[in-house]
């Protein structure tokens, strides 16, 4: 005898339920809406954009950076190619934050993106300290190009993590492709005798 105020410890729910909790039981990275909202903004092109341009402006200055460092020419172009790099940083924040406003109802900090978040304060603080010590002439022009490999180095850690999200939401939009295949395939219902 079955009982039938209870779901099958075998059926299909329970075996969901199951594979959630061997998957941590994490919250999708977008919900349906929070997706469809991503993908209908225009702020998600405007960082597809900016995301690329400011690591080509990265490594340009990067090399100008490590140049001065080792022969101690190129001062300007260093300072210069610095400043441009904090201010399309600036710049992605800012469109970053509104993206983030249009996706998932708040400007900064979302779940979803949480930890990307604090990072990135971190980095725009340290290209802040830069333009601060370069702009009112504090410490040697060395402990400035220190400050601006630190904040590029941090700028590199967080760049990982907003890769690893764009990972993690391809990996859950093709999972709910194959899940939303499934049911389709069987709706026909046509068995074979």
């Amino acid at each position: 005898m079955t009982r039938q105020d209870q779901p099958s410890p075998v059926g299909p729910a329970a075996t969901e339920q199951q594979g959630n909790e061997h998957k941590g039981n994490r919250r999708a990275l977008y919900t349906p809406e929070e997706r469809q909202r991503r993908d209908e903004s225009n702020w998600t092109i405007v960082q597809g954009v900016l995301a690329p341009v400011q690591f080509l402006v990265f490594l340009v200055s990067l090399g100008l950076v490590i140049r001065t460092l080792i022969t101690g020419e190129g001062a300007f172009a260093a300072d210069v190619s610095i400043v441009v790099k904090t201010l399309v940083l600036y710049t992605i924040m800012v469109t970053g934050a509104i993206w983030e406003k249009v996706v998932f109802g708040r400007y900064l900090f979302a779940p979803a993106f949480f930890w990307e978040d604090v990072f990135s304060m971190l980095v725009l603080a340290l290209h802040t300290v830069y333009l601060v010590m370069l702009f009112g002439d504090f410490g040697t022009l060395e402990q400035r190009m220190l400050v601006a490999l630190a904040a590029y180095a941090t700028y590199v850690i967080n760049a990982g993590q907003f890769l690893l999200k764009l990972r993690a939401a391809r990996l859950q939009a093709e999972a709910e492709a194959r899940h939303d295949a499934v049911p389709a395939a069987h709706d026909g219902k046509a068995v074979a005798a």
